[in-house]
């Protein structure tokens, strides 16, 4: 018993030459940014960024008093709630289509890594220069068919140009979805499926009662994904509602890109920055305790 301890810190100090590089990588790349992010919003800052000292909470009530911020955090709610959850839908039923055995499956499963190794800014500029009114060949076509009376700035109105961002952000993210939750469907028994079969359980039910059960982990994963990076995104929003004028198409994000490039208010900036940080973090914990991915059915 009183070697216990002894071997439990010769364990520790042997695997600290395979642990100790991925330590250092996560303190200098996630815990030092965020503590020094943390550490920005209580100060005062110049629009250059000249520490003028202290500043405590002002930062913060600053940016709670913004005009804009309840329909910005409305925004983000909408943006991150409906991109994750068509992303993760469609990522299902493209999923088990690609799970099947057809002709040219290899070259399909190929395909639908395209959007996902195309640049996100260059798919968005893209789409915004085809939905230009002056210049964009969907407004050219939709007016020459009679659908459209004139030109229309699909990417100049506040509703149209979110709901294209969140087009595309769906679109961008369905191919890492998708072979996520592949991966989780290859990694099921067919055997276990096989029986449910013989048991009488329809189609559905062994969707629903035998595969779904055995998808969370995978699901999970694509879940937390989409949720970091959809939440963070600032180039598709940037790029496609970057004409809207006030704040009517911001999410946090972009909000917090104004404040430094347009505002010039450094500091609070950093406030939204920490603001947006426990937000992620706060959203990842409530999925994780409702969804409880890892339990045992």
């Amino acid at each position: 018993m009183a070697r216990r301890p002894k071997g439990r810190l010769q364990g520790s100090v042997a695997a600290l030459p395979w642990i100790g590089p991925a330590t250092l990588l996560i303190a200098a790349i996630v815990l030092f940014p965020a503590g020094f992010m943390i550490w920005t919003s209580t100060r005062d800052l110049s629009p250059y960024g000249v520490d003028r000292g202290p500043a405590g909470l002002d930062n913060y009530a600053n940016l709670f008093s913004q005009d804009a911020l309840v329909r910005v955090l409305a925004n983000t709610g909408i943006w991150v709630g409906g991109v994750v959850a068509l992303t993760v839908v469609l990522s299902m039923g493209l999923a088990q289509f690609l799970n099947k055995e057809f002709p040219y499956r290899r070259a399909i499963r190929l395909a639908v890594l395209v959007p996902w190794a195309a640049s996100v800014v260059m798919t968005s500029t893209v789409i915004y220069y085809m939905l230009d009114p002056n210049v964009g060949i969907v407004n050219r076509f939709l007016t020459d068919v009679g659908i459209l009376d004139g030109a229309y700035g699909f990417t100049r109105e506040p509703v149209p140009a979110f709901l294209v961002s969140i087009g595309v952000a769906v679109f961008v993210s369905i191919p890492f979805t998708t072979y996520t939750l592949l991966a989780g469907l290859q990694g099921i028994p067919s055997e276990v499926v096989d029986a449910a079969d013989i048991d009488g359980a329809s189609a559905w039910q062994r969707y629903r009662d035998v595969i779904l059960p055995q998808l969370r982990p995978a699901l999970a994963v694509a879940v937390i994904i989409n949720l970091i990076n959809v939440f963070n995104s600032l180039p598709i929003l940037w790029v496609i509602t970057n004409g809207v004028a006030g704040h009517d198409a911001d999410t946090t994000t972009t909000l917090t890109f104004k404040l430094i490039r347009q505002n010039q208010q450094v500091d609070t900036a950093a406030a939204m920055s920490v603001f947006n940080f426990a937000l992620i973090i706060v959203i990842i914990a409530i999925y994780l305790r409702f969804a409880r991915p890892m339990r045992e059915d």
